[in-house]
């Protein structure tokens, strides 16, 4: 199964797939109207250190943790993508706190949680992240 993975090496910290990953999962055709003068919450995170940055995304992991934390069956694996179901949400964080990787964030309005779903929920084609990356720091391969 394909996934996303980074290189940290190649990342410059440009942040640039935090906006792209925002603008793919804000229903809007236009990233200005989308993005302009509001705080951006995005499903992936650039974590800058002294030398090295990285971005930090959901692993789709083989066992994960979260999907067997969740109370309410709100997440769950499709073909290898762990999926996330608003309507069961109800916000006890379980899956925040099981996540080794720190994947699973609180969302803004409208959601309890958010995570990368590869952008299987919109009509990107391939993950944003990956699409707008500049160095290939962010790849969508399987290994």
């Amino acid at each position: 199964m394909k996934r996303i993975y980074v290189n940290e090496e190649w990342c410059l910290g440009c942040h640039r797939c935090e906006y792209f990953c925002a603008f793919a999962n804000s229903g809007k055709d236009d990233m200005a109207s989308a993005l302009k003068d509001v705080k951006i919450n995005p499903r992936i995170q650039v974590e800058e250190g002294d030398k090295v940055n990285f971005a930090v995304s959901c692993r789709h992991c083989e066992e994960p943790l979260c999907v067997k934390g969740c109370i309410t069956g709100a997440l769950s694996v499709q073909d290898g993508v762990i999926l996330f179901d608003h309507e069961k949400c109800v916000g006890c964080y379980t899956c925040i706190l099981s996540c080794p990787y720190g994947a699973i964030l609180p969302a803004d309005g409208g959601g309890v949680v958010q995570k990368c779903e590869l952008c299987l929920k919109n009509s990107c084609g391939e993950p944003a992240c990956v699409a707008c990356c500049p160095n290939n720091a962010i790849v969508y391969e399987e290994r």
